[in-house]
């Protein structure tokens, strides 16, 4: 085995961690009889020699080595390598991706495509490994073909050739994914491989393949789906939902051949990590593969939202608690993605909140924390939920500061004044949670009943190097109060301000001290020395202006502030005189010049101040609209500018681009692979905007 292997230059070439001379010990590893070390060495492939999907001049000399493992039937756990060869030869660089590369990643697409070359040379060996006896070489084998051979139509009769003497249900179900990735990447056999899922999905096959197929059918050629899909879907689920529990592991677990769990338990590896949280979330289910064919399904189907709410819903009202589960997290992330009228989902979603299966109550939980306002129609389980579980009012963790439940966060986001004796509790803990002063800025006046609590707790606040961490949750909730009656202690807290991470505690505290407004006067003398104090001169100058009114006394320091070398603190100076109005005219020229500054985000701070101390829109929209065109994450702080500015102001242009907005079913800021937590609630503000800044025009967007 591995002839040649030692006549390769290793120590000469680098993957990911340095020099590659241990490689052959992970090609040896993959051959090893021990599953711990075939783990590992897997394990390493993937972390070093394939780092996050990278082609190394090593990764290029596994090649031939991968393929005589793969072959080889002695070989435990060959489907792993099949996997591994396919992700390392089916990289697709397209033209503009090679457009965009610059001289250092010139190699590194010269390594993609000398991998896609040499895999798919040898790639006619997993015609033979479709019928290997190792299951999980076959579970493997059709997805390999689909992507790496290159006659995609021999490839697609083929997998139609061996459908019917496959036993196993998940190879079954690879060979009806393998026919949909090659009608994705090879579009003049859309047509063959879309009339072949047809069929599979309308006869008398099992209700995992018809599903697949229906799978399949959504993501290639989404036309040919049943007018019913919802229908037929749905009745593909209770017919699953029939099946007996099943009680010997899927050729996806089964892999290894031989190897028991007890072999396998408590891996060190992120590949071994990987798998067992797949076994833990398959745990129980009959048919653990439905949830990622639901999930292909609901990709396919796209911006057909009435239809994947139809299905979700039909799912959340299943008998099949793992069902339930699959359909939460399928809700969460329809909603993030997709607008639309959710109040019934929400309302399933809500009813899960009492599950007795954990993992059910805490996705559904996950879920209605990301939806803030649109939460509200399971306003009355959260409430519910948080009473009744105390314990999860607050979630430690191994690292970093205590937060929020995430029931907790979700009542809060609502405004509930139920959740206050949660957030009481909270701040009686030794260290309170981070994410407290966000959760009452999110209650408003309902949580004026806190601020004595907040008041205390932030005189007791050490002035030590944990000054920030523990004061920063106390003071953004004074902040969102506007409690003034808490300025001396805010007070104590900007005085004495440590080093570590000193220039972050006394923002914090400006900040409090500012939107206390006149209450905040004793702080005055202290303000007035702090705008002579470079890097906090903008901060309290801004803080003065709101303790004080007294624009006379902040303007120069606000002007100067707009030739800082950081952008950072040039949008902290614009932001901060736009908030003086008229009274700051006299700086519009070098508001004005920032208009054509490199950074998108200061030329939109520029042109809202300037607005605002000139009044005049002309030299402002254009420069909001431009910037709401290239930049999507900056469309909310324009439409706040644009609504306050009144159609009158804004104009037609304005008009035109905030009626396509509300046309929109996709939300603005939806990203394929990736969401943050804010992303509903900030979408859901940007329709709330466009429709205050047309009013009387707004009937014609979607529905939230």
């Amino acid at each position: 085995m591995f002839t040649g292997i030692d006549e390769v230059d290793w120590a000469s070439m680098e993957h990911a961690y340095g020099p590659a001379d241990d490689v052959p010990g992970l090609l040896y590893g993959l051959a090893s009889a021990d599953p711990a070390e075939r783990e590992s060495a897997l394990d390493g492939m993937y972390g070093a020699v394939h780092h996050q999907g990278d082609v190394y001049a090593c990764t290029l000399a596994c090649i031939p080595f991968l393929f005589e493992l793969a072959v080889d039937p002695g070989i435990r756990d060959r489907g792993g390598i099949v996997e591994l060869l396919t992700s390392i030869g089916g990289i697709d660089l397209d033209e503009d991706d090679e457009s965009e590369l610059d001289e250092d990643e010139i190699e590194g697409v010269a390594n993609y495509a000398m991998a896609a070359a040499a895999v798919s040379a040898g790639s006619s060996v997993f015609f033979e490994l479709v019928a290997d006896e190792d299951p999980g070489v076959r579970l493997a084998a059709p997805l390999a073909l689909a992507t790496l051979h290159g006659r995609p139509g021999r490839v697609l009769e083929l997998l139609r050739e061996r459908l019917p003497a496959e036993a196993d249900d998940e190879v079954r179900l690879a060979l009806v994914e393998a026919a949909g990735r090659i009608a994705l990447r090879h579009r003049p056999l859309a047509g063959q491989a879309a009339d072949w899922l047809s069929r599979l999905a309308a006869e008398a096959y099992p209700p995992g393949l018809r599903l697949a197929a229906l799978a399949q059918l959504a993501r290639c050629a989404p036309d040919a789906l049943p007018g019913d899909v919802v229908r037929v879907v749905s009745g593909l689920l209770r017919e699953l939902r029939s099946r007996p529990c099943r009680p010997e592991p899927s050729a996806a677990q089964a892999q290894g051949g031989d190897d028991t769990a007890a072999d396998r338990a408590a891996s060190p590896t992120l590949v071994g990590q990987l798998r067992e949280l797949s076994a833990e979330d398959s745990a129980g289910r009959s048919t653990p593969w439905a949830a990622d064919l639901l999930r292909t399904l609901h990709v396919g189907l796209d911006d057909r939202v009435e239809d994947r709410t139809a299905l979700l819903t039909d799912q959340l009202c299943s008998p099949d608690p793992w069902q339930r589960l699959d359909a939460v997290r399928m809700s969460g992330g329809l909603i993030r993605a997709w607008r639309g009228s959710y109040e019934g989902l929400v309302r399933l979603v809500g009813a899960q909140l009492t599950d007795p299966e954990p993992r059910l109550a805490e996705a559904a939980s996950h879920v209605l924390e990301e939806l803030f306002g649109l939460a509200a129609p399971a306003a009355d389980a959260l409430a519910a939920r948080v009473a009744s579980d105390p314990g999860a009012w607050v979630r430690e963790w191994a690292s970093g500061p205590p937060g929020l439940g995430s029931a907790v966060k979700a009542l809060a986001r609502l405004g509930d004044a139920r959740v206050l004796p949660a957030l009481e509790q909270a701040l009686e803990r030794p260290e309170v949670p981070h994410d407290v002063g966000f959760a009452i800025r999110c209650l408003g006046d309902a949580a004026a009943p806190l601020a004595g609590t907040l008041r205390r707790r932030l005189g007791e606040v050490g002035l030590d190097e944990s000054a920030y961490d523990r004061a920063s949750p106390l003071l953004a909730g004074l902040t969102a109060l506007r409690a003034g009656e808490a300025a001396p202690e805010v007070l104590r807290v900007l005085r004495g301000a440590p080093e570590y991470r000193g220039e972050w505690l006394r923002t914090a505290a400006l900040r409090a001290l500012g939107s206390f407004g006149p209450a905040a006067r004793c702080a005055v003398p202290e303000l007035r020395g702090l705008m002579l104090r470079p890097g906090a001169a903008t901060e309290a100058a801004q803080a003065l202006w709101e303790v004080t009114g007294d624009a006379e006394a902040v303007l120069p320091v606000l002007a100067e502030g707009l030739r800082a070398e950081q952008v950072h603190d040039c949008r902290a100076a614009a932001s901060a005189l736009g908030g003086l109005g008229r009274r700051a005219e006299a700086v519009a020229p070098r508001l004005r010049a920032l208009l054509a500054h490199e950074e998108l985000w200061l030329r939109v701070d520029a042109a809202i101040a300037l607005w605002e101390v000139s009044g005049r829109t002309g030299e402002s929209v254009p420069v909001l609209l431009a910037a709401w065109e290239k930049n999507r994450h900056v469309r909310v702080r324009v439409a706040e500018c644009l609504a306050r500015m009144g159609p009158a102001g804004a104009g037609s242009d304005a008009a035109q681009v905030l009626r396509a907005e509300l046309l929109s079913v996709r939300r603005h800021n939806a990203m394929d692979g990736g969401y943050g937590s804010h992303d509903t609630h900030e979408d859901e503000k940007l329709l709330a905007l466009c429709r205050r800044a047309l009013p009387g025009d707004t009937g014609k967007g979607t529905s939230s």
